[in-house]
């Protein structure tokens, strides 16, 4: 639903905020958790505002008519309690933010000391997660995939079928900047008797979207597909590191385990669903020989609506490109709308079965890859197994990741150069 904060033609009195190709105007509005860096001070909810970040914990008592309970949602330490509350109330809130921080209004001089600016800021986690999982929902990725492991069948019956997940571990999530190790695991090369344990040989990153759980489900309740994206706060980037080779030794017949939990990075920032509302998309138009998503998957607003279009760019950066003062390049650049499933449809069948999901679960989207090579998002679709190795400007090559090299992946809706609902960056170095 559209409603006043979505109007183009708004401007706010933070001036970064009106700059072109800002990710963050005042018809975004995103929430994350942040303190002064270098302080010892407690954690606190922001909204980004350009460049700026308001504190929402001392803001709060502007916002009008609140009921205790979501007052102290805005003052919490995480986004868990806001993420309790109802849709309603969520845009309630970012209404009235909207109204506070736009040109003209009367709380500017005293919102104006509760500013600070980004670069100056640490930021933590948005919530605690409770749990984890991590969908497959790319049908370009997913046959991808097969085609290089399976290639007279790269394509499972089930896929088109059932949103493929599995469930991750969320103690090892990580806020972007957080390093990389290199992780250890058994591999097996295809001419050895036995396997050996020792470093990664083949490191990678995943592109995908994070999907932050508001309200919950009771246990043995299912969420219907018209009541999923109701129980959807909002949407980040993730990056889910992979060590394909300790993935390919392990991953038979349980699924992925090792090579999936060392470490996963997300972005600060917790863009709702009513900013993206804007650049809401048809689902992904199933081939006409395709089978229809079974009925508890299906409906009308989700075929209509249920897409995101998100473009999504993942950057890589080497360690002598840095010391030599070059910029990262682009490795890629997909969007979300090439999804064979949607968010709706992976949180509905999540429940399907009665699994009780909590505010601040995290869900993942699997690896966002389109139909083009330079869509694919992740290293092992892009060298094709390490058999295609890249070829970068500055005469390195790239089959996996390598130690000093730094992914960055961005997301954004609209303009790039105009505005935009941006998602801000994911960064991560490898350490060795």
């Amino acid at each position: 639903m559209l409603n006043e904060t979505h109007d183009p033609a708004l401007r706010s009195w933070v001036a970064s905020a009106n700059l072109a190709g800002a990710d963050f105007p005042i018809q975004n509005l995103p929430f994350g958790v942040f303190r002064r860096q270098a302080s010892h001070e407690q954690w606190r909810i922001g909204v980004a505002i350009g460049a700026e970040i308001l504190d929402l914990s001392k803001a709060a008592e502007y916002l009008g008519e609140l009921d205790q309970a979501s007052l102290a949602a805005c003052r919490a330490e995480n986004l868990n309690q806001l993420m309790s509350l109802t849709p309603a109330v969520w845009s309630t809130i970012r209404l009235q933010l909207s109204r506070m921080l736009r040109e003209g209004s009367s709380l500017q001089a005293e919102l104006t000391p509760l500013l600070l600016a980004q670069a100056e800021a640490e930021m933590a986690l948005p919530a605690a997660i409770g749990d984890y999982t991590d969908f497959y929902a790319s049908i370009f990725h997913a046959t991808n995939i097969g085609s290089m492991f399976r290639p007279d069948n790269p394509l499972l019956p089930n896929y088109k079928y059932v949103p493929i997940g599995y469930h991750g571990r969320a103690s090892s999530i990580r806020v972007s900047g957080a390093s990389i190790k290199r992780p250890h695991g058994q591999t097996k090369a295809p001419d050895a008797e036995v396997p050996t344990f020792g470093p990664c040989r083949l490191l990678d990153y995943e592109l995908e979207l994070g999907f932050w759980v508001g309200q919950g489900n009771e246990l043995g309740q299912p969420v219907s597909i018209e009541q999923a994206e109701h129980h959807v706060f909002g949407v980040c980037l993730l990056n889910d590191w992979s060590a394909r080779d300790i993935q390919a030794w392990e991953y038979q017949p349980l699924g992925p385990f090792l090579a999936k939990n060392f470490i996963s990075s997300i972005s600060p920032w917790v863009v709702t669903l009513e900013a993206l509302a804007p650049y809401r998309c048809p689902a992904f138009e199933r081939p006409a020989d395709d089978p229809a998503p079974l009925a508890y998957l299906d409906s009308p607003a989700n075929r209509s609506a249920g897409g995101l279009d998100l473009t999504l760019e993942v950057s890589l950066q080497t360690a002598s490109m840095r010391q030599a003062g070059q910029a990262a390049e682009v490795l890629s650049l997909g969007n979300f709308s090439d999804m064979y499933w949607t968010f709706a449809q992976m949180l509905t069948h999540h429940t399907s079965n009665g699994c009780n999901l909590e505010p601040g679960d995290l869900l993942g989207s699997g690896t966002i890859s389109g139909p083009s090579k330079n869509s694919r998002g992740c290293l092992m679709e892009l060298t094709w197994r390490g058999q295609e190795p890249i070829q970068l400007s500055n005469g390195e090559q790239r089959r996996f990741l390598q130690a000093g090299d730094e992914v960055i992946i961005r997301g954004w809706c609209g303009a790039s150069d105009g505005l935009k609902i941006g998602l801000g960056e994911c960064r991560g170095v490898i350490l060795d």
